[in-house]
């Protein structure tokens, strides 16, 4: 931690926190890799969690009243079970796979997406079944590497929310995650006591990345969001498809 580069990473991989945590798509998801260029995915995900959680803090304020109750329940009841079955399989999952099959599923949306120059079916209900299936995957994936976005967009992305509840949402759902997440990593010994007081000093660019983030998410307009998001999304699910696959 005394290495000024990986100092530099650490700041920059928690500011993508907060911006993640304000609104910004999938920016989150990159803190993990910056990290990992330094330390191994897993202690960076164990580091990373902390500054998650205080930065949800933050986002939980700024969305509080923009979210849809049906969507958040059913991934509140489908993340648990994601998350416990990522707790039960820890010691025996192959995390390289998981990365894969991901960034497949996540590119593939995408590029359906994109080819069809965007949603233009019309707008989806957001149904138990599909909820569970997608909300599960989130949750595991989330526990596996905090790469929960891409199968939680999958499901939402077609349900056509508006700019602000779609963020809503997502932040409501991925904080609730997150606390929930430190009781197995703590079990799995993910958290120290050093980890811990570093990851104090990482939210204080975090917490002011996510003020950053509400307010570029409240200037963009909704159809350039949307677009931002499918474009974010392909990218993040080709570097988790190039991770697996190296892995």
């Amino acid at each position: 931690m005394n290495d000024p580069a990986f100092l530099i990473a650490a700041v920059i991989a928690a500011s993508c926190v907060g911006l993640g945590k304000g609104g910004l798509p999938v920016v989150a998801m990159l803190s993990v890799p910056i990290l990992a260029l330094f330390i191994s995915p897993i202690a960076a995900a164990g580091l990373l969690l902390p500054v998650y959680i205080i930065s949800d803090v933050f986002g939980l304020w700024a969305y509080r009243r923009e979210f849809d109750r049906k969507v958040l329940i059913i991934m509140i009841v489908a993340m648990t079970l994601g998350v416990g079955l990522g707790w039960a399989t820890a010691r025996v999952v192959d995390e390289a796979v998981v990365t894969l099959v991901v960034g497949l599923i996540g590119a593939s949306f995408a590029l359906n997406l994109l080819l069809r120059r965007g949603a233009t079916g019309p707008k989806k209900e957001p149904h138990w079944p599909g909820g569970l299936f997608w909300g599960t995957i989130a949750g595991f994936t989330s526990f596996v590497s905090h790469a929960g976005g891409p199968p939680y967009q999958v499901w939402t992305l077609p349900l056509r929310l508006t700019k602000a509840v779609f963020v809503g949402t997502q932040v409501i759902a991925f904080a609730y995650v997150n606390a929930l997440k430190l009781i197995p990593y703590a079990a799995l010994g993910q958290l120290s006591f050093d980890n811990l007081k570093f990851a104090a000093l990482l939210s204080v660019p975090a917490s002011a990345s996510v003020f950053l983030g509400v307010y570029l998410v409240r200037i963009v307009p909704e159809a350039l969001f949307f677009k931002v998001v499918t474009w974010a999304l392909l990218g993040v699910s080709l570097k988790l498809i190039y991770d697996g696959a190296i892995g």
